[in-house]
């Protein structure tokens, strides 16, 4: 039969493709050192970068497989998870498992991720094989696609407004404020919240509506490069505030400060974690220079081997306002984050928003209350913390010594010599994989150096290569020295 249409064939063979299911060359050896779960998932992953498992070809279920190989269905169910959060597998819960067009991942380099726009990437996109190992980027490959399909029809069955709600959608606003509460111990109602943008947006809609030209605003030095590029813009004096190994140190505020802006979480570059002592000293100091503390909650949601820590609006509400944003938890492309304050600064702040003509899409925002409300968002969470987790852990054994800030987050400091980090940073671009540095978190000269190593959006054998690749020069660099 001759094939006039090669569209229409392309999509019947992937259809047939993906009807078919695999006998799989695996076989797993008890009295192997090596645990089951890595038994299974590296002869998987074996045979689909060599081709013995083929792009669109279904595997067994994991109830299935675990039968053949007389394990427990638990170790099957693990080692599809971590080749599917590497980007090895595709499918969902109730539709199958199919191998991931293998081009993705072939030479074991995942596809370079889109870029964060809120993490200050390059003008051009790395180029295929390179290992990204900058931070600010999540690991949306391994969300639950199917999950967010129900969650945008059922929206789109919704009608549409004529005037957008200033504060958001209620319904999300409500489910935001629940999850805040469950997941930040913040006591919040959905009148204390008002849907953004993301964090730049809060941001900006914080300095439009509270400064004028002049005003001093406190930002953490080293800190986050955009907060001090939006408060500048509206016309702030960008006063640097130094950080420790802790955060923000708090007892050498500078006087005068309109707000100040701080991530107390997991400090934006260093990783520290503001301890209680020092969030109440914070506080007091707000309350009596009358400051408002902007807390940016970026990635808060991660954290290993440590108790959470509240957040500093749960201990002060009226001289605090919280930030969040989806764009670390979720994806930087669904564009939804929230600002928590009490009503009148809202008010105020939705007064702006009106005269900006600035809003969040509804559509969007009313797929991401669908997915609070099913308990979507809360499962991948729990995934990806897990996932994140192993990540860190290669991390941490390979650059170990050096390492601060591994406690939360995605990403970790590597504190160095200075001489040793443009050697190490040149030498690493050379072998593939980039890293970020200190330098350009500073506003006036650098206080900190080394890299900042970030771990949300390379799969797991990359960040494994790529940091084996960065200690390896490291020791280098300073055997030299």
């Amino acid at each position: 039969m001759a094939w006039r249409n090669t569209s229409t064939f392309a999509v019947l063979r992937e259809t047939t493709l993906r009807e078919q299911q695999v006998d799989l060359p695996v076989a797993v050896d008890r009295a192997a050192p090596t645990p089951l779960v890595v038994q299974v998932s590296d002869q998987l992953r074996a045979a689909m970068r060599d081709g013995a498992l083929r792009a669109g070809e279904r595997l067994p279920s994991s109830r299935s497989l675990a039968g053949l190989l007389g394990v427990s269905r638990t170790v099957v169910t693990e080692a599809y998870q971590q080749l599917y959060a590497e980007g090895w597998l595709d499918g969902k819960h109730g539709s199958g498992t199919y191998v991931a067009d293998v081009h993705a991942v072939e030479g074991g380099a995942a596809r370079p991720p889109e870029p964060d726009p809120e993490s200050n990437p390059p003008p051009h996109a790395p180029d295929p094989g390179l290992i990204d190992l900058r931070p600010g980027r999540p690991w949306v490959t391994a969300y639950d696609t199917a999950a967010w399909r129900r969650a945008w029809r059922a929206a789109g069955d919704l009608p549409m407004s004529a005037w957008p709600d200033l504060y958001g959608d209620p319904p999300l606003r409500e489910a935001l404020a629940d999850h805040l509460r469950r997941a930040r111990a913040v006591p919040a109602g959905p009148n204390d919240v008002l849907i953004t943008r993301g964090t730049g947006n809060g941001l900006d809609l914080l300095a439009a509506t509270l400064l004028k030209p002049g005003d001093r605003v406190g930002v953490e030095e080293p800190g986050y490069r955009s907060a001090r590029r939006i408060f500048a813009s509206r016309g702030a004096e960008i006063v640097p505030c130094p950080v420790d190994g802790d955060g923000l140190i708090v007892d050498d505020l500078p006087d005068g400060l309109r707000m100040i802006y701080t991530t107390p979480a997991h400090q934006y570059p260093t990783g520290g974690r503001l301890p209680i002592p020092r969030r109440e000293r914070l506080l007091a100091w707000a309350r009596a220079t009358g400051a408002l503390v902007v807390e940016d909650d970026y990635d808060a949601e991660f954290r290993y081997d440590v108790a959470p820590l509240p957040a500093l609006y749960g201990l002060g509400p009226e001289n605090v306002v919280l930030l969040g944003t989806l764009s670390k938890s979720l994806s930087p492309d669904v564009g939804v984050g929230w600002l928590v304050a009490g009503r009148p600064l809202l008010d105020r702040i939705a007064r702006t928003r009106k005269e900006l003509a600035d809003r969040t899409s509804g559509p969007v925002q009313r797929a991401v209350a669908i997915l609070l409300d099913r308990g979507d968002l809360d499962r991948h969470l729990r995934r990806m913390r897990l996932e994140y987790a192993r990540r860190r852990e290669a991390v941490v054994a390979a650059l170990g010594p050096w390492t601060k800030g591994d406690t939360a987050g995605l990403h970790v400091l590597a504190e160095l010599p200075e001489h040793v980090v443009p050697e190490v940073v040149a030498g690493a671009r050379e072998r593939g994989v980039l890293v970020d540095t200190t330098i350009r978190h500073h506003h006036g000269p650098p206080r900190v150096h080394g890299l900042v190593v970030g771990y949300g959006s390379a799969a797991l054998h990359d960040v494994r290569h790529g940091c084996g690749i960065v200690r390896t020069l490291l020791d280098h660099a300073l055997q030299e020295t």
